[in-house]
């Protein structure tokens, strides 16, 4: 999910020592957090290290705290939901099935056990295999997803038997807080600590020679700079830095049949999804017909606050990336594109921009071969499969991608051809708590996700005995 290029989000009546929190739906402060200097981070991280020495020493504490803490999160929805969509902007349904997922990861996370592992070798001794906890995890989150991403990123490294500093976006602090609150009723003092500020927090955290495990998911370019300063201290990193999937229609697909489901792949979050669909690619027979699709589901889907019910489609979460998504669309259109939907932003308070489908756009407009992250898609023809693969392959990202079609074992070979480490065949971006999540290319470094996940936050510990006289 990639961080917006833009400064961070100031406003004229910050006070020392906090900042201003945005609700994207009506572009207005409405709370605001503390803004933690970037030398208050060696006392938070010796806490971290001080609660790792218990932490790491019992599984079975570990196991009952995080079952609790999972309790806990389930217990606070209803104030943890409305909270995140007034910072984040999503329809409250979503947040509340974000809230879900969490406590879903911690119990996930919490019936993992790596055991020990006999190692077969043919030498006359007895070698076994276990894993140990590195220490004090940084995790820093976006904004698209505040508290799905920052347990995604806590969860395994607490099942693991590490300790977590958890820095969440200065768009979207405030529901992590609140989860910070909720999840120190289940653990212990120092193992989980929430973080709040403007950069360089960020990077001094992420540098900072007390943490041995960087996980970030955010832009490829910040995601360089995150790496560099963990490099001087070797810490582990991992990486997920976005995505531009592409989604490959074969020549057989009932367009009718998949136009709900390959809409909202592209348009769930307000298109804020590091594996949404950000691109299409049809058959030149079908091509009309697609964008026809799509642009009326575009046309009809209602946009508005996250706390109206009525609403499936909310703002973008914040002025920088707004500006973006009309900057990439000018471009395309002024690149001869047409939007067969939306193109522009809607004129009321807030953060919205119309849903918009683009047709005739070149494939080097930046709209195709950037990440836009907002509610834009363009829809490109191909006349040849080759040509389809060339083009959804051409990219720097390798996150995601799809196939759809009725003929499920073309649709297969064709994913097989897709550079991208996770492929679908008529759905998109789609995962369970038990399967890796990585990038290929630009995408990332490391694996998330599953028992990976877990392993990512561990290190090998082996023991050799000789076999007895």
């Amino acid at each position: 999910m990639t961080l917006a290029a833009g400064p961070t989000p100031y406003a004229p009546d910050d006070r020392n020592g906090y900042f201003a929190v945005v609700d994207p739906s009506t572009g207005e402060a409405f709370d605001e957090a503390p803004d933690r200097r970037p030398q208050e981070l060696d006392a938070v991280v010796g806490r971290a290290h001080a609660a790792w020495q218990d932490w790491r020493a019992d599984p079975v504490a570990r196991r009952t705290a995080l079952l609790a803490a999972a309790d806990a999160v389930d217990a606070a929805a209803a104030a943890l939901a409305p909270l995140l969509t007034r910072e984040q902007g999503k329809p409250l349904t979503e947040s509340h099935a974000e809230v879900a997922r969490t406590a879903a990861r911690l119990r996930y996370y919490a019936g993992l056990d790596t055991g020990t592992q006999p190692i077969e070798d043919g030498r006359p001794v007895h070698s076994r295999l276990r894993w140990r906890p590195i220490g004090p995890v940084a995790a820093i989150v976006p904004w698209n997803f505040p508290l799905q991403l920052a347990s995604a990123k806590f969860a395994p490294a607490l099942a693991a038997g590490n300790t977590v500093v958890l820095k969440p976006s200065p768009f979207t602090p405030l529901a992590t807080r609140m989860l910070g609150s909720v999840l120190a009723g289940a653990l212990p003092e120092g193992v989980l600590t929430i973080v709040t500020g403007r950069e360089p927090l960020g990077a001094r955290l992420a540098s900072h020679p007390g943490i041995r495990h960087v996980t970030f998911t955010g832009s490829a370019a910040t995601g360089r700079a995150v790496a560099a300063g963990a490099a001087a201290t070797l810490a582990r990193v991992t990486l997920e830095l976005g995505g531009n999937d592409a989604a490959v229609l074969l020549d057989d697909v009932d367009v009718d049949k998949i136009a709900d489901r390959l809409f909202w792949a592209a348009f769930r979050n307000c298109g804020q999804v590091c594996m949404a669909v950000k691109r299409v690619y049809a058959p030149a027979r079908l091509y009309a017909h697609v964008v026809e699709a799509l642009a009326h589901r575009a046309d009809t889907t209602a946009v508005g606050p996250g706390l109206d019910p009525a609403s499936r489609v909310g703002p973008v979460n914040n002025a920088p990336q707004l500006a973006r998504v009309e900057h990439l669309t000018a471009r395309a259109l002024a690149d001869g594109g047409r939007a067969a939907a939306g193109g522009h932003r809607l004129d009321r308070p807030g953060y919205f921009f119309a849903p918009t489908i683009l047709a005739d756009v070149p494939a080097d407009s930046p709209v195709v071969t950037e990440e836009q992250f907002g509610p834009v898609l363009p829809v490109l023809p191909y006349d040849s499969l080759d040509e389809a693969v060339r083009a959804a392959n051409d990219t720097g990202f390798g996150l995601g991608g799809s196939v759809w079609g009725t003929d499920t074992d073309l649709a297969a070979a064709v994913a097989d051809r897709l550079e991208c480490a996770t492929a679908w065949i008529n759905h998109h971006a789609e995962l369970s708590l038990a399967q890796p999540f990585a990038g290929a290319k630009d995408s990332g470094v490391g694996v998330a996700g599953g028992p990976w996940g877990l392993h990512g936050n561990l290190r090998p510990f082996v023991v050799h005995r000789p076999e007895e006289a």
